[in-house]
């Protein structure tokens, strides 16, 4: 633990001209006490760290001295591939190898562009979780991004609805999907998709499983997803829409389908209203999306979702005469 600490010391002090003790027991996670011990241990190793006394005063390399110890470890390297996902790298308790990555590829840049790190954060971030809706991190979630890495199999029980199941896994990928985790998985010659919030137990069995090579996580993540979409629209709703209603309804309803059923639709009628029919979730749903549009729309069928528009238009005209 403190060799490691002290190689990230020395990555540090090399990618800055200089730190205070106060600022490397932040970046270190110790006391300035603990640094000024590994100072003194590092200069008696022949590093040559050097202090500089005063209120203005901190650590740092003379002689223009650069470590080589700088070759990246297999976690490292991979940690640093997702290092523009900190939420995501926190999650999988990968956060120390993606920091221990990034000071190795800073610790031999040349010192016009080692900065280019803090350059790029400053510029570029990724906030995966939709608005109003406050990131949970399921507790599992670190070992199954161990297993993931390893190619190792799992024993889990995994809650679905109201039974909890077992199963023998060989995780394959991890899909942050707004703001929710997902575990790409093969288990008994299928590949299938389980959310990590509904893992109780998680356990590696010691074996490890040979990856199919061909298996690609985008695409069968994308695949996957537009099945899913396609299953939850099990009801129908036959509407008339404005022109403007036609341009808003891709925002209100699932987009590939309100992009079908317009294209689909016929010519429009005299006052330019179009007439498709639109594959929804429920008719519920429906009226909660489709009332969006207000006068833009006009349901023609079922007759009972009709007669809850009419309703709820009636109301609303009431109350504010």
């Amino acid at each position: 633990m403190r060799a490691a600490r002290l190689i990230k010391m020395v990555l540090l002090l090399q990618a800055r001209p200089s730190m205070t003790g106060a600022e490397l027991a932040e970046e270190l996670e110790v006391s300035e006490r603990t640094i000024t011990r590994d100072a003194l241990a590092l200069s008696e190793a022949g590093v040559p760290v050097y202090a500089d006394r005063g209120r203005a005063g901190g650590y740092r390399l003379i002689g223009g001295y650069r470590t080589r110890l700088t070759g990246l470890g297999r976690s490292e390297a991979e940690a640093l591939f997702l290092s523009g996902l900190p939420g995501a790298l926190r999650d999988m308790g990968l956060e120390d190898a993606a920091s221990a990555a990034r000071l190795k590829v800073s610790a031999a840049l040349l010192p016009s562009v080692s900065n280019a790190s803090e350059s790029a954060a400053q510029r570029f971030h990724l906030d995966a979780p939709g608005w109003y809706q406050e990131p949970r991190t399921p507790e599992l979630l670190p070992a199954i991004a161990e297993a993931v890495w390893e190619d190792r199999r799992i024993r889990a029980a995994y809650r679905r609805q109201d039974a909890e199941v077992e199963r023998e896994l060989e995780p394959y990928g991890l899909v942050l999907k707004a703001g929710v985790w997902y575990l790409c998985a093969r288990a008994d010659g299928t590949f299938r998709v389980y959310r990590i919030d509904r893992f109780s137990s998680v356990e590696a069995d010691g074996s490890f499983f040979a990856r199919d090579e061909d298996f690609d996580l985008p695409g069968f993540w994308e695949k996957r997803a537009e099945q899913f979409a396609r299953s939850i629209l099990r009801a129908e709703v036959v509407l008339r829409v404005t022109e403007r209603g036609a341009a808003r309804l891709p925002y209100l309803t699932d987009r590939a389908a309100a992009g079908e059923a317009l294209e689909s639709a016929g010519p429009p009628d005299a006052e330019g209203r179009l007439t498709l029919t639109l594959p929804v979730e429920s008719h519920q749903v429906a009226f909660g999306q489709l009332f969006a549009l207000g006068p833009e729309v006009e349901i023609l069928e079922p007759a009972e979702l009709r007669e809850q528009f009419a309703e709820t238009a009636e109301r609303t005209a009431r109350l504010y005469r």
